[in-house]
């Protein structure tokens, strides 16, 4: 994958000021300090498929997503790649190498052509260290990290295939999903190799069960797009194994949940 950064058209201190004040690690500052950091800011352009940084590489900046969307990876030692999250616009993400200058723990490229606010590390620990307020919020967010690693460990130590892709396609269904004829179609055209990079599991399982959910009136697959048509029983398969639910087809309705003895 080709990596480059292309300058962009800048925005003005007051526009980045809004984007960054949604994020979580500058959300609750006051309308000055936001206004600082903004001002430590520049914008460049990534095009779709292109690499923004790499596993492994120095630690250089903080980035903020203004458009597109951003994908988080890493590759494990046999080569498989794995998702780890998909940023979208008010995203900051880099702030784990920012702060210690170790390497990069994971991949970042663009899944389309995206626009991203670029904050240096020298200029922004300088902040820090004048602003107690940011850098208490910089360790609200990396005990938030924390905790979403945890649970993450929790899905795939304890959760079915079922369970895992049923969560992940709900989450994607609320931060990407717009309402259509048929229910909620996600609006990101994600292959099923994507979805199984996700979660660590191969393709062909993914496959599996997608087409399961199909027969069962679940979902529909159609040009590389996801509708949900029945998002209550989406949830269901989410929830089944939590509250000790058996989900099973039904010729009427389509799933009945017995509760298993």
């Amino acid at each position: 994958m080709e990596r480059t950064a292309k300058p962009a058209a800048d925005i003005s201190p007051e526009e980045k000021a809004r984007l960054i004040g949604r994020s979580f690690v500058f959300r609750d500052l006051d309308p000055d300090l936001l206004l600082r950091v903004a001002r430590l800011s520049h914008v460049r352009r990534l095009d779709k498929g292109r690499l923004l940084f790499q596993q492994g590489d120095e630690g250089d900046a903080l980035f903020g997503v203004v458009s597109g969307l951003i994908r988080i990876s890493v590759v494990g030692l046999g080569g498989r790649e794995l998702t780890l999250g998909l940023m979208e616009p008010g995203d900051v993400f880099g702030e784990i190498a920012l702060l210690d200058a170790l390497p990069r723990t994971a991949s970042a490229s663009a899944v389309t052509d995206s626009q991203l606010l670029v904050i240096r590390r020298p200029l922004f620990l300088t902040l820090v260290e004048e602003e107690p307020r940011l850098a208490r919020h910089l360790i609200e967010l990396l005990c938030e990290r924390l905790r979403e690693n945890t649970d993450r460990l929790g899905e795939f130590a304890f959760l079915s295939l079922r369970a895992r892709l049923a969560k992940k396609l709900e989450a994607l269904a609320v931060a990407h999903g717009h309402p259509c004829e048929t229910g909620v179609r996600i609006a990101l055209k994600l292959s099923q190799t994507d979805l199984a990079q996700m979660l660590g599991v191969t393709r062909e399982a993914v496959n599996k069960q997608l087409r399961s959910w199909q027969r069962m009136g679940i979902l529909q697959l159609s040009g590389g797009y996801i509708t949900v048509i029945n998002m209550d029983r989406l949830v269901a398969c989410a929830q089944a194994e939590d509250e000790g639910f058996d989900l099973r087809p039904d010729p009427g309705l389509g799933a009945s949940m017995k509760r298993r003895g």
